[in-house]
């Protein structure tokens, strides 16, 4: 029996400010490899490249990966600003119908990072360019040398920064089995007003909501705000994660 499929959507870049590229990150594809025991087949992050109903014949579950670019905010009714830049449109119309679709469809839905903003304003919530200029929230973004340069050793970009608190007796708090979690921080923006169907399972100690499910989705439909790719081969966190996502693409494929 082969293996499930799973969809990692790329982003795009231009390499060398000359070449339009799409991209994903490797750690992205080995989690899926090594850890969902999968294979990762990643996917254009275009509607123009990708068609969305041929994809989803094919694969047997999506993870929509971070990214550095913002959600473009027409897709939550705010006005865009030059300082919450870059954006990815083409991957914001591909994203947002596909979590939207995987969904309806029960097939198994990761969001990572970027991809749980995209899960939630799919189905109808906000988010804030910048969440630590509300008030009582920290920084969430990446640590950074005194020189303002991101820092070189990615074991401190990527160490555990604060705490998520998880909803007792919740999806996450159940398959983690446990209540209080430590993770990653590497993001500027975050949900504001969570979507009509999205259930927030935990938020960090400064409020920002780190953890959401889908309610009602047949399958497996949650998003994450850490990046749990970075370390799901033995960080027992993230591996429960990657492992629960390749129990559902199982299941899928069982019955696809």
């Amino acid at each position: 029996m082969r293996r499930p499929v799973v969809g990692v959507i790329a982003n795009t870049y231009r390499v060398e400010d000359r070449f339009a590229t799409q991209m994903t990150g490797e750690r992205n594809l080995r989690a899926v490899a090594e850890v969902a025991g999968a294979l990762p087949l990643m996917f254009a992050g275009c509607s123009e490249i990708t068609d969305l109903g041929a994809l989803l014949d094919v694969v047997d579950g999506v993870i929509l990966t971070g990214a550095r670019a913002n959600v473009h905010p027409t897709h939550f009714r705010t006005e865009p600003h030059p300082r919450h830049e870059p954006y990815d449109m083409q991957r914001d119309g591909l994203a947002l119908a596909l979590s939207q679709a995987c969904v309806a469809r029960g097939i198994p839905l990761f969001g990572i990072c970027r991809g749980l903003q995209e899960m939630n304003v799919a189905f109808g919530g906000s988010l804030h360019p910048e969440i630590r200029e509300l008030p009582g929230r920290i920084n969430h973004r990446m640590p950074r040398l005194e020189s303002g340069e991101i820092h070189p050793d990615p074991t401190v970009v990527f160490a555990d920064r604060h705490d998520v608190n998880l909803v007792p007796g919740g999806a996450f708090a159940t398959l983690l089995g446990c209540e209080t979690i430590r993770v990653n921080s590497l993001h500027g923006q975050g949900i504001l007003d969570p979507g009509e169907r999205v259930v927030v399972e935990g938020v960090a100690e400064d409020g920002t909501i780190e953890a959401i499910r889908i309610a009602d989705a047949p399958s497996f439909a949650l998003g994450v705000q850490w990046h749990a790719e970075y370390d799901p081969q033995r960080n027992p966190i993230n591996r429960k994660l990657f492992q629960a996502f390749g129990e559902a693409l199982t299941a899928y494929k069982r019955t696809g």
